[in-house]
């Protein structure tokens, strides 16, 4: 049942994405690509007074690359530079298959991407909005 629920997670957030379009405040902006299978997304942040106020994507990828972007979107709109680098560092543990329930809980619907963790050919799918993310923040600030 779990599996089924977090599948129709994936499957919501890879067809109605909330924050799939260009985003005119964005103050910053940054380019990520999976070579291996051709995911291309650009994250656009509007940071304003140390925190994340809005956030898009654009691009075009697989359904987990594509849902991963939507669903750390949804998580770090609202938080610090150093809270969506938390939310990063526990998503790329889980990932890993390193995490704890009270970590996992955390990730709020970003574990729907846990199984990932299993499967190594998509790893880079679900990790790169999140990579892209660490990026832009890192050099924008």
């Amino acid at each position: 049942m779990a599996d089924s629920f977090y599948g129709e997670v994936l499957a919501d957030h890879n067809l109605h994405p909330l924050h799939r379009h260009e985003l005119e405040s964005a103050n910053f902006v940054c380019k990520g690509l999976n070579p291996t299978c051709g995911d291309d997304i650009e994250l656009h942040l509007d940071i304003r007074d140390g925190r994340i106020a809005d956030g898009s994507f654009t691009g075009i990828g697989c359904a987990i690359s594509q849902a991963s972007a939507d669903i750390m979107l949804e998580l770090i709109i609202g938080k610090t530079p150093d809270e969506a680098r938390h939310l990063k560092d526990l998503f790329m543990k889980m990932i890993a298959g390193e995490i704890n329930d009270d970590e996992l809980d955390e990730l709020e619907e970003a574990g729907a991407l846990q199984s990932i963790s299993k499967m190594p050919a998509r790893v880079k799918c679900a990790t790169l909005s999140w990579k892209t993310m660490e990026k832009l923040l890192n050099d924008a600030l």
